[in-house]
């Protein structure tokens, strides 16, 4: 890469101007700091995801039996389906007669093997057995509440992964009956099979058991956000479950890390990745969780916060988690239109859903304010200085300017839970760092029209009042004194819709002097908030322990009113 500046001057040379030399400063700074991103996503990965061969460890014979059998089965599946059917089976007693911790992890060892020989085999036992030598046969079928269509994905066992990783350091596992598995989807496109998939690849975590009438036996594959007992030779039995293997898989084949920066410097390029998705199938009965990332953030920085979640019955019981994922450098009432937008596609797709309940980080908390505030025309006429009829916009430019401008709260949030969000602003956005950080972000052909535009209508800003000469970008919209910030906490919050904080303080425990080292607390600290809890974190609030069990109160709260 080609680094070196040219000394490029008006006096040296009269063809570029000085504001042509600064774009030209601008795009080689952008190149760089990409570069070292990317060099630095290399270093520090979210998840890392290996193959291994697993391991029983029940210090019995079993184990090295058990391991024999697994080895056959990865050189020769085909081959060893029918002595995995009869371990299997043989296990499957073993556990009526005993229920020992022994006995179930053999049973579930067994169970897993023979998953995997039906995986690597090829065999498509979907609805119907599949007749096997010796007399035996084998058939899978879904649970008869998943309507999915089963051939569109693959199962691969989760003890076949190793995994690890900054967001996955801790696997949360649900012990019980039956081998956990990974559900991905077959196309390079999930969003083609459901609009509101989480991406390109599709990742989920289901449980598998086997069993046997004579020499038929039946793989069941449940799913432990649904099911969390089920019934087995006559006994009940907790449903075992990996909730955070599916997680690692996702975020591996995803790398969302290279794209956070990326994100926030070129907005329009990857414009095609604002989107609203859920991690698990819909369910009318469960809430709604939707969480919210930070500036130049993805969805990814949710997984420790979900993964530490999922563990919790309750919370399995009542929620059901979404995301919302945007280019952070928009400015962030455009993203909250484009949030609004979605949320409209949700209803629609899923008429009478529940409430949902908003988490938002850093940014995010400035849209999730957005969500349940009524503006009226107050924005409009602070930009402007008269209403929106009186004020002569092109149809793009006025399209654009309403939907980030003039809004109503959202009725289908009934809850919100700000995390080390800058809602009087940053600080730091409006010093020398971030006035560089704002001229990196390349702001959108089509904002810049506008921007023009409204710029020659706008009214001047009052004495103190951020100084822009162009359309704002996500850098601007988090400084103290932006208009736009300066205008919207004059707008109170809609009556009836409880909000909680949770602050960083670094572990100083100097509040209300304290800093989350981005955010102050007097940016975060909300008067008429429900609850107020203050943890010693940095800006990475919503990954620390204090702060998530916050979030298991607030959810548990929530769901018992």
């Amino acid at each position: 890469m080609n680094l070196r500046f040219k000394r490029w001057t008006s006096h040296r040379n009269p063809l570029y101007s000085d504001s042509i030399v600064l774009r030209h400063l601008m795009k080689q700074l952008r190149i760089l700091s990409a570069a070292c991103i990317l060099l630095l996503a290399g270093c520090s990965q979210y998840a890392v995801v290996k193959r291994i061969t697993p391991l029983l460890r029940t210090g019995t014979a079993a184990d090295k039996r058990m391991l024999v059998l697994a080895k056959s089965a990865e050189s020769n599946p085909s081959g060893s389906l029918v002595p995995l059917l009869e371990t299997t089976s043989e296990a499957a007693r073993k556990l009526k007669t005993r229920q020992t911790d022994a006995a179930l992890q053999e049973y579930n060892f067994a169970v897993a093997r023979l998953c995997d020989a039906v995986h690597d085999a090829g065999l498509n036992a979907w609805g119907k057995p599949v007749p096997l030598a010796g007399g035996w046969s084998l058939s899978t079928r879904l649970n008869p509440k998943q309507t999915v269509d089963p051939n569109l994905f693959k199962l691969e066992t989760a003890d076949r992964f190793e995994i690890s990783g900054s967001y996955v350091k801790a696997r949360t596992f649900k012990q019980g009956l039956g081998a956990p598995l990974v559900v991905s989807s077959r196309t390079d496109d999930a969003t083609k099979i459901d609009p509101f998939a989480q991406g390109k690849k599709v990742f989920y975590g289901t449980t598998a058991v086997a069993r046997f009438k004579g020499k038929h036996c039946e793989i069941m594959v449940e799913d432990p956000l649904e099911i969390e007992r089920v019934d087995f030779e006559g006994k009940h039995f907790p449903l075992a479950a990996d909730f955070t293997t599916p997680l690692a898989m996702s975020l591996a084949a995803a790398k969302p890390r290279k794209l956070e920066l990326l994100r926030l410097l070129n907005p329009q390029k990857y414009e095609d990745t604002a989107r609203l998705a859920r991690l698990q199938p819909y369910d009318p009965d469960k809430i709604p969780v939707l969480c919210v990332h930070g500036l130049m953030d993805s969805q990814a920085t949710w997984v420790p916060l979900i993964n530490a979640l999922r563990g919790d019955p309750e919370i399995r019981e009542r929620y059901q988690f979404w995301f919302f994922s945007y280019p952070s450098g928009y400015p962030y009432p455009l993203s909250a239109s484009i949030l609004r937008r979605d949320m409209d596609a949700i209803a629609a797709g899923y008429p009478g859903h529940k409430k949902a309940v908003l988490i938002g980080h850093s940014m995010g908390g400035l849209i999730s304010r957005l969500m349940i505030t009524d503006s009226g025309d107050t924005l409009w006429r602070a930009t402007f200085g008269k209403s929106p009829a009186q004020t002569k916009l092109s149809p793009t430019a006025r399209g654009t300017l309403e939907s980030a401008l003039i809004f109503r709260h959202r009725p289908d949030v009934s809850r919100v839970i700000f995390v080390a969000a800058p809602l009087q602003g940053a600080d730091m956005a409006k010093n020398w760092i971030g006035r560089l950080g704002s001229k990196l972000v390349k702001a959108p052909v089509t904002l810049l029209n506008i921007g023009t535009e409204a710029m020659k209508l706008m009214v001047p800003g009052q004495p103190g009042t951020l100084q822009i000469k162009g359309v704002p970008n996500s850098v601007d919209t988090l400084a103290p004194n932006n208009r736009f910030v300066k205008a919207i906490n004059t707008v109170p919050l809609t009556p009836g819709i409880p909000y909680h904080t949770i602050i960083g303080d670094r572990g100083k425990g100097d509040s209300p002097n304290s800093n989350d080292g981005f955010v102050p607390y007097w940016s975060s600290h909300m008067e008429g908030a429900q609850s107020e809890k203050i943890v010693p974190s940095g800006h990475s609030v919503h990954q620390n322990p204090e702060a998530i069990a916050e979030v298991m109160r607030i959810l548990k709260l929530h769901a018992r009113r």
